[in-house]
């Protein structure tokens, strides 16, 4: 089984290119013509590209956020559709979805906000394709090495890591070995259509961030103003404030057995060393 991969420099896309012998990688700047010469041979096509989206979403960087996800995709597709691949693997995120509701794949309802927008055109692009397509909506990902949780190690382990706001705010996850199991999952049943991947138990930013602390063997008596990271961040701080309660049903329904579906699992895993 042959597959090629957008955003391979990525979190995910490394983690991939472990799990996976026979690896090719589109770059960003390949031409249609070099898109099409890569895709000989080529069984299954996993698109992880898109820019970093925790960082200020100025007018511009929003710019670049559109073009890595939405203009990658379109030429993307349009090779695939002249192609012999035989299932396209495209990548969104729970961002799609509005706080405050718990959601699994069935809520109609998009955010209305520039995430809610930029992740529904998006999987609109994605959905383009002609081939067999699956598209998994990603919420946080969990690994020591890279995402979200290695972002937070830092300030958790010298003792100053704490609740965002009020610690209310729901925060759906996975674990990155979960998340490696739910692609080989998807590719081996031959899955198609959108699944959530995110934990079947999403928890509070409270509970998470106490499970971290204690994982650390570390306070966690300091809580991070919400407007502190709208200083820093702008819009994009919604990213970190929003509440999002992410239910993976259709993974669940398909027969789909998680390996980590607590967060003091997960955390115990990443970080019991």
């Amino acid at each position: 089984m042959k597959i090629a991969l957008t955003g391979a420099n990525g979190f995910v896309g490394n983690a991939l290119q472990k799990q996976f012998q026979d690896i090719v990688v589109i770059e960003r700047n390949d031409d249609e013509t070099m898109i099409l010469k890569k895709l000989k041979d080529v069984d299954i096509v996993i698109n992880l590209a898109g820019a970093p989206i925790i960082k200020r979403w100025s007018t511009p960087y929003k710019k670049v956020l559109i073009k890595s996800r939405i203009d990658t995709t379109k030429k993307l597709v349009k090779v695939l559709n002249q192609s012999q691949v035989s299932h396209f693997i495209s990548t969104s995120a729970i961002g799609i979805y509005p706080d405050d509701i718990a959601c699994d794949e069935s809520c109609q309802l998009i955010a209305d906000d520039f995430l809610g927008q930029l992740t529904t055109n998006w999987e609109k692009e994605a959905l383009l394709c002609e081939k067999p397509t699956t598209i998994l909506r990603f919420s946080v990902i969990l690994g020591e090495n890279g995402g979200a949780l290695a972002q937070m190690l830092t300030p958790f382990r010298l003792g100053v890591g704490g609740i965002i706001g009020d610690g209310k705010m729901m925060t759906s996850w996975i674990d990155i070995e979960d998340l490696m199991r739910i692609y080989h999952f998807v590719i081996e049943n031959r899955l198609t259509g959108i699944f959530n991947a995110s934990s079947p138990t999403p928890v509070s930013n409270y509970t998470f961030t106490k499970a971290l602390g204690k994982v650390l063997n570390r306070p966690t008596i300091l809580p991070i103003p919400e407007l502190a990271l709208k200083t820093m961040y702008a819009e994009a701080a919604s990213v970190l404030t929003g509440s999002k309660e992410i239910y993976p049903k259709a993974l669940q329904n398909a027969g789909f057995s998680f390996k980590y579906p607590t967060i003091e699992r997960s955390l115990e895993h990443l970080l019991d060393s």
